[in-house]
């Protein structure tokens, strides 16, 4: 199962060293910075699913890396999670307000960081899937109208099941990003679902049949999932 990408920002090496050992005990791929503008440009690079987040950093501080991060379309969807020393209330109103989606006080345990970690996750999947289903998605000729339950390659109408359906929709969502066949089954069914990943392939297979000339939109990852390509 491929599990979330964590960012960690802090400076403090002791700090970053035991939420790094935390984390990637837990099963997470886990990356590190020690400074704000290191931290900015690694999680544009990287695109993870979380990023926690120091407030007190050097270069840029911590407010100034959620606000850039939540203004820019291509990170907005990014998690934050403050990590800070300050008991400030207004320092954590401040950062929730800018978009961040909760906060750790130091000193804190591990496991708190770790079941933090995971809430946080689960809230923001369940949102942006809620948010992601009912959008119509166009790409050139290709249309996926949720409301309708409609795929049009130009006027010609693609006649999907309804797992077929969600799955080329999650897909044609997010273009461009490699996605595991785990994650197309918990969008596509929901967590958990009691069937194999690889039944995503047979999905996949019966899509780009019925897509026809626009069958190479879904792209193989081999060894890691599908991507969806505009081209």
């Amino acid at each position: 199962m491929t599990k979330a990408r964590i960012l960690i920002i802090e400076d403090e090496a002791d700090i970053r060293e035991i939420l790094e050992y935390a984390l990637t005990r837990e099963g997470f791929e886990v990356s590190t910075c020690a400074a704000g503008v290191a931290g900015l440009s690694e999680a544009r690079r990287v695109m993870p699913q979380l990023v926690l987040l120091d407030l007190m950093l050097p270069g840029l501080d911590g407010l100034e890396i959620c606000r850039r991060l939540k203004q820019d379309e291509s990170t907005a969807g990014i998690s934050v999670v403050m990590v800070t020393a300050k008991g400030d209330e207004a320092d954590v109103v401040l950062g929730l307000g800018l978009g961040a989606d909760d906060y750790i006080v130091k000193p804190f345990s591990p496991k708190e960081v770790v079941a933090r970690v995971r809430a946080v996750l689960r809230r923001s999947a369940t949102v942006i899937d809620r948010h992601d289903r009912q959008k119509t998605v166009v790409h050139g000729e290709l249309t996926i109208d949720p409301s309708r339950h409609r795929v049009l390659v130009e006027t010609r109408e693609v006649p999907l099941t309804a797992t077929e359906f969600r799955i080329l929709h999650y897909l044609a969502s997010k273009p461009g990003r490699v996605l595991s066949r785990d994650q197309i089954l918990t969008a596509a069914l929901g967590p958990n679902p009691m069937v194999l990943d690889r039944s995503v392939d047979v999905h996949v297979r019966s899509i780009r049949k019925k897509l026809d000339e626009k069958r190479d939109m879904i792209e193989t990852v081999r060894g890691v999932g599908y991507r969806f390509c505009e081209a």
